[in-house]
């Protein structure tokens, strides 16, 4: 009988979908996503001063703030896109004294901070690009192999609570984030170095939160066995054709990439929607920011577990469906606002959208994916993550924004994208219908579609 109860409570014990059974505590699963925090608040922070910087510092003509910094960032998220995928899957394979992830997060973070004194101390166009380039190769080396701990470490039963957490400090970072930028604008005409300082206290946050993981977050699942592979031959493995066959993900990588396009269409732009569509100055745009931040929160904050719950009955399409109905109102408040009240309205819906995309996102693509590759296929499924936000600059700021305030008036641009940003929720959801969202135990194989074999199991 004792034996018997120790094998129900071994945490390495997996069930037939290849996902632990053994319940995580609460306090764990905090650990487990406390360190989003910090990976959150980096971007939303970095791309927030950047846009401070371009609007109210003369760094590059009025009028081409857009293109300006789609340039700086553009070759970034390539290298993310590219990083994080690769990092997941050769982590899924790694063998080290502190388990399969954890050397790449603290590498990664440490090269972070490095790199955010580069951003932080460059002046013109091209050397913030480049610093961009290699802190989007330092965070994602570190996110790639952070994000398989969920479908690692969760047993089914707990999945919808651990989306949650992971939607929610996604969310604090990203107000994490966006709050340190705003407190730089607000100084940035009293305090020299306050850009520099904000963009440093961003580094400070995240070397915090992934102690929170090197510390107190346990390793799962074994890694796989190469097989006597070389590690280039696993890297290549991250892009291999057979990821064609799991069409549910795919769909769902792209659908995700429209949902996070239209919600970073507001907070990528919220600069030069204040100061441009609303003609604030730089104290009172930050100041309308911080406002407009704390609504936001707690909107999001309001709708994340709620969110989680009402997946759980109803399932995670649904709820989705839900989101990106709320997202598209929302923007088309925002666009359509004569006064700032307006937009309060409608920036208050965007919250509430993204608090129930977040909670309920992580949850259907960790149903879905092979469990024995997480490291790959949600480093795979982040390629959406890591785009959403320059696709939103790139559409709505380098091409949008600029063309409109040139061709019809300077303050139009702002308004235009966010109409862009409410048909990229339409077409979000439209790229959702195909998913299947049952849990990959529980739905057929498609012919030829990988098979996720468990890399330990108990009987």
């Amino acid at each position: 009988m004792q034996a018997t109860t120790a094998a129900l409570d071994d945490p390495t014990r997996l069930d037939a979908e290849g996902r632990p059974t053994v319940a995580l505590p609460l306090g764990q699963l905090i650990r487990l996503s406390l360190y989003w925090l910090g990976l959150s608040s980096i971007f939303s922070g970095v791309q927030d001063i950047l846009t401070g910087r371009l609007q109210f510092t003369g760094l590059v003509e009025r009028g081409s703030e857009g293109a300006a910094v789609f340039q700086m960032t553009v070759f970034g998220t390539v290298i993310a896109m590219l990083v994080q995928p690769t990092i997941g899957t050769i982590s899924d394979y790694t063998q080290t004294r502190w388990g399969r992830r954890k050397p790449y997060i603290l590498i990664g973070s440490l090269l972070d901070v490095v790199f955010l004194y580069g951003i932080a101390t460059s002046n013109t166009v091209v050397a913030i690009a480049a610093f961009f380039v290699l802190l989007q190769f330092s965070s994602n080396f570190a996110q790639g192999p952070f994000q398989g701990y969920v479908p690692d470490l969760v047993p089914a039963r707990q999945v919808g609570l651990a989306s949650a957490l992971v939607g929610l400090f996604q969310v604090l970072g990203n107000v994490t984030g966006f709050a340190i930028a705003a407190v730089a604008l607000f100084f940035s005409e009293t305090v020299p170095d306050a850009f520099l300082l904000g963009t440093m206290a961003l580094g400070l946050v995240e070397l915090a939160t992934m102690l929170s993981v090197l510390v107190g977050v346990r390793e799962g699942r074994t890694a796989k066995d190469r097989g006597g592979r070389s590690w280039l031959a696993i890297a290549r493995e991250a892009w291999g054709t057979d990821i064609l066959r799991e069409r549910s993900f795919l769909w769902l990588v792209g659908s995700r990439l429209l949902v996070l396009m239209g919600s970073s269409m507001l907070v990528q732009l919220s600069t030069f929607y204040l100061a441009q569509s609303h003609a604030l100055d730089a104290q009172a745009t930050a100041s309308v920011k911080i406002a407009l931040l704390a609504l936001v929160t707690a909107s999001i904050v309001l709708s994340v577990v709620p969110s989680a719950r009402a997946s759980d009955r109803f399932g995670r399409k649904p709820v989705i469906y839900v989101s990106c109905a709320v997202g598209t109102v929302g923007l088309l408040l925002v666009a359509a606002a004569p006064v700032l009240a307006v937009a309060f309205v409608g920036a208050a819906l965007v919250g509430v959208s993204s608090g129930i995309f977040l909670a309920v996102d992580w949850a259907l693509m960790t149903d879905i994916i092979p469990k024995a590759s997480s490291g790959r296929y949600m480093g795979l499924s982040n390629v959406a993550t890591a785009s959403a936000g320059i696709l939103a600059v790139a559409f709505g700021a380098g091409l949008i924004m600029d063309s409109v305030n040139s061709l019809v008036g300077y303050g139009i641009g702002p308004r235009a994208a966010m109409l862009f940003g409410a048909g990229s929720f339409v077409l979000g959801a439209l790229l959702l219908i195909p998913v299947d969202e049952r849990r990959r135990a529980e739905a057929p194989a498609a012919d030829g579609a990988s098979e996720d074999v468990p890399a330990r199991r108990s009987s």
